[in-house]
């Protein structure tokens, strides 16, 4: 059973503090009222939680996708939820994930929904997963959902796991040119200095090689503070990519990059045809279908959009015209909605419209690798040669003053 700290309050008025056993929140409220305190805060012990996988502990998209798809199977096959939920602890390998579990079956035994329970959790179960479920819930298809939900975590591990094979290999380029660069301009440039020094008092020095000998004295003597400007940059950055008008213009950078641009755009409409096609599939209607799938694109700009749409969806318009006036959708995609929409076909079209997204972003993503092996490999050859030609020129007026 796990355990929760609380805090209480003695019939006397004193404050009181500590830890006790229990399966749940609920039970540990009634432990406390036996002792004759009333309690303030209950909440799952911290050490608990940390102790649940150790410091490095997460839990993966496959394992969660895993977890929806035999959760779908236990429902369907008419264990009850309670007993499902037992039954998955119990057999989970994931000691973060057996933690969790373990408090969504103890809420879901207070009489707390299974979405609400689960969103108790947002690192574990993201809010699309939730607001499906809870969809599920009230359509009375919860089973039906739970296998879509595993059906789209599996593929949206699939197309990170394609994305990420095809960007090793230019990471690797970008680290190891990095690392040739860090090492010639702090061991092999400041070897050439001594020779130079003719040329520093005639004041003949070339100014790319002044600047060069300038850069590897700073790194050489102020590597930390190279590193903690990076450190203090990349820290700043994250931090403002976070605020609601950072991510708004962060993501409206992703969609129009070179390269970069089509993948995102790609990625971010199938994730959204896709939910939105489940959604409709299912019964759901198409104004709250849109404010479920609308957070799927990952994209707040696109968000964005879709909830304009959705107001004017409200007030009769079809769902292809706004998304065509916010200019930020393909003119295809429009043109299929338009005519699916006029099919009654919406459902199938845009999980075929996903599909055939996917295919194209694997094309994109192939292309876009292909490209920037060379463009990366030009970079370093670019720097490489820039750092040559200002130790080399210093070496040919050296030359023509023997002569």
């Amino acid at each position: 059973m796990p355990d929760f700290t609380y805090e209480a309050l003695a019939r006397t008025g004193a404050k009181s503090t500590g830890t006790l056993t229990a399966n749940s929140e609920r039970e540990a409220a009634l432990i406390l009222d036996g002792r004759g305190l009333f309690p303030l805060k209950i909440n799952l012990a911290k050490n608990q939680a940390a102790s649940a996988g150790g410091f490095f502990a997460g839990v993966s998209g496959r394992q969660v996708a895993t977890m929806y798809a035999q959760l779908a199977d236990l429902l369907h096959s008419g264990v009850p939820l309670l007993r499902s939920l037992e039954l998955l602890e119990r057999q989970s390998t994931n000691k973060l994930l057996q933690s969790v579990l373990r408090d969504v079956r103890a809420r879901v035994a207070d009489g707390t929904g299974l979405a609400q329970s689960m969103a108790a959790h947002p690192k574990v179960f993201n809010e699309l997963a939730v607001s499906m479920v809870r969809a599920g819930q009230e359509g009375g298809f919860l089973e039906d959902v739970l296998k879509r939900i595993a059906a789209f975590v599996e593929h949206q591990e699939d197309l990170k796991s394609k994305v990420v094979g095809a960007m090793a290999y230019p990471v690797f380029l970008a680290l190891a040119g990095a690392g040739v660069v860090a090492v010639l301009m702090v061991f092999f440039v400041p070897k050439f200095e001594p020779i130079f020094e003719k040329l520093k008092e005639k004041d003949q020095m070339p100014d790319i090689t002044s600047l060069l000998l300038d850069v590897s004295h700073f790194i050489q003597g102020y590597w930390w503070l190279v590193l903690l400007a990076v450190g203090g940059a990349a820290l700043a950055f994250r931090w403002w990519s976070r605020t609601p008008d950072g991510r708004m213009l962060l993501d409206r950078i992703k969609i129009r990059l070179p390269l970069f641009g089509p993948v995102f755009m790609g990625l971010a409409l199938s994730r959204f045809c896709r939910i939105l096609g489940t959604m409709l599939h299912n019964g759901i209607p198409l104004l709250k279908s849109l404010t479920i799938a609308k957070d799927s694109t990952g994209n707040k700009l696109l968000s964005a959009s879709i909830e304009k749409a959705a107001e004017n969806v409200t007030a009769g318009q079809k769902l292809a015209d706004p998304l065509r006036k916010s200019g930020h959708f393909p003119n295809d995609l429009v043109e299929m909605i338009t005519i699916a929409e006029e099919a009654n076909t919406l459902e199938k079209v845009l999980v075929d419209v996903a599909d055939g997204l996917d295919k194209r972003t694997a094309r994109n993503l192939e292309l876009m690798v292909k490209l920037l092996e060379p463009l990366m490999l030009l970079c370093m050859a670019a720097v490489v040669g820039t750092i040559a030609v200002a130790l080399l020129m210093p070496v040919f007026k050296l030359s023509n003053t023997l002569d």
